[in-house]
């Protein structure tokens, strides 16, 4: 099945079965590495990624669903140049230790922030349901609120990387 999606701003075309996985054509066909395998159930959230802006588990979205939609991995959501607030609350707060959940965490701080500015620790404890075996929860709650604050200093940032 042919399937066409715009993906960190470029267009793109794959053919591929329509049950694959979202996640492995990113990682295997696209050759974007920075969306994590972690459980392959959508419970971990190391595959968190962006679709039309909304926080989603590519593990187990089949790329036929992505049909016509935006995705945005973390290679989109900023760069060394102009991070996205998240992506700068991350590096302030020193957030990761093995690092590898955290692009997944950081994509679903980024919806999260897109639609809520203000998060209380009710509103991230509900909200980022992903896992960390390292467990640097209390720095992420930290930079999530930092990110907001960043957000707010230069709200176009934040609209314009989601």
């Amino acid at each position: 099945m042919k399937i066409s999606f715009l993906i960190n701003g470029t267009k793109k075309m794959v053919e591929v079965a329509e049950n694959t996985p979202l996640l492995w054509v990113i990682r295997d066909m696209l050759d974007l590495k920075g969306t994590k395998f972690g459980c392959g159930k959508a419970a971990c959230g190391a595959c968190t990624l962006h679709i039309d802006g909304n926080a989603i588990r590519s593990c187990s979205y089949p790329i036929q669903f992505a049909e016509g939609k935006e995705i945005t991995t973390i290679e989109g959501l900023g760069n060394e140049a102009n991070p996205h607030p998240v992506q700068q609350a991350w590096i302030e707060e020193i957030v990761p230790q093995c690092g590898y959940c955290q692009p997944g965490f950081m994509m679903a701080t980024a919806a999260l922030l897109a639609k809520n500015p203000n998060p209380t620790d009710e509103d991230i404890d509900a909200t980022i349901t992903n896992v960390c075996r390292c467990a640097t929860y209390f720095r992420m709650r930290k930079a999530i609120h930092r990110a907001a604050e960043l957000a707010q200093i230069n709200p176009e940032n934040i609209e314009e990387n989601v």
